[in-house]
């Protein structure tokens, strides 16, 4: 099992698939789960030629569970250390949900010498806490409230979200996938605790002057029915912030496009990896 130990002797889990010489992507994942969520994306890339990186982000999946470094800064520059371990360049960086903060954070810390391609996917930048400069954001008892039902229960907690909001199965006449939510509450209960619960002050964050730094193409992809993270409070203010981005947006499109629309996100992918 591949494992990087990071500066501080965290041990990172990672996959490293693909074409050795292909074009390389970078897959980062939401909260709170882990590169298995990738596995669709990956094994598409792979098979056209790709080299196709993921990790267990520090406190999830396979990784390390440590106390301290449960926070966007130290993940990005987890991220970087990966990324310098395995001496990749001409990088296409994707990130979902938290992801997306992570690898937008991580061009903020480290620059894009490495990248040259970004896709925000769900992404939560550039802040999606209410604040007198982003009066369209979620008030901070939404934030409370997820903390408080992780300490209340959060085994149940893991299952009332995969059957709600994230997959949109709490839409009339959504078709519920029973494998999709066991996944999804499979790879959460491996998480730390400690990290599922500081990782909720990372969406309180703002990102926007990450964005700005994001100077290569970027990719913004997102649903206009995401109920986790609203459209209107992120991709539709990322693309303006970014200095070369493009916005294509999911018509009815839930929160966890790259299981629900997979053949259409696997696409667009390659598709933007493919252009020059």
């Amino acid at each position: 099992m591949p494992t990087l130990t990071l500066r501080d002797g965290t041990e990172i889990y990672y996959k490293d698939w693909g074409n050795k010489s292909g074009p390389v992507v970078v897959f980062s994942h939401g909260w709170p789960l882990n590169s298995d969520n990738w596995e669709s994306q990956m094994f598409f890339l792979a098979n056209h030629g790709c080299r196709v990186v993921a990790h267990d982000r520090r406190g999830h999946g396979r990784s390390c569970q440590p106390w301290f470094g449960n926070d966007m800064d130290t993940w990005a520059d987890d991220l970087s250390e990966l990324i310098e371990h395995l001496d990749l360049k001409d990088v296409m960086l994707v990130g979902h949900s938290t992801g997306g903060g992570e690898i937008t954070r991580y061009i903020g810390r480290h620059g894009t010498s490495r990248v040259s391609k970004a896709v925000l996917v769900s992404a939560n930048p550039p802040q999606m806490l209410k604040t007198d400069a982003n009066p369209e954001g979620l008030p901070l008892s939404v934030f409370d409230g997820f903390r408080e039902a992780m300490i209340k229960d959060r085994a149940q907690f893991f299952l009332d979200i995969p059957n709600g909001p994230f997959f949109g199965f709490n839409r009339e006449g959504a078709k519920k996938s029973q494998g999709l939510i066991d996944s999804w509450f499979q790879q959460g209960m491996m998480c730390s605790f400690k990290a599922v619960y500081d990782c909720v002050k990372t969406w309180e964050a703002d990102y926007s002057e990450d964005l700005k730094k994001m100077d290569i193409p970027v990719l913004i992809l997102h649903g206009d029915d995401d109920q986790v993270v609203p459209i209107g409070n992120s991709a539709y203010k990322s693309v303006k912030l970014v200095p070369n981005g493009k916005l294509k947006v999911y018509p009815g499109g839930a929160h966890a496009l790259p299981n629900m629309n997979t053949d259409e996100v696997n696409k667009d992918l390659l598709d933007f990896l493919k252009q020059n």
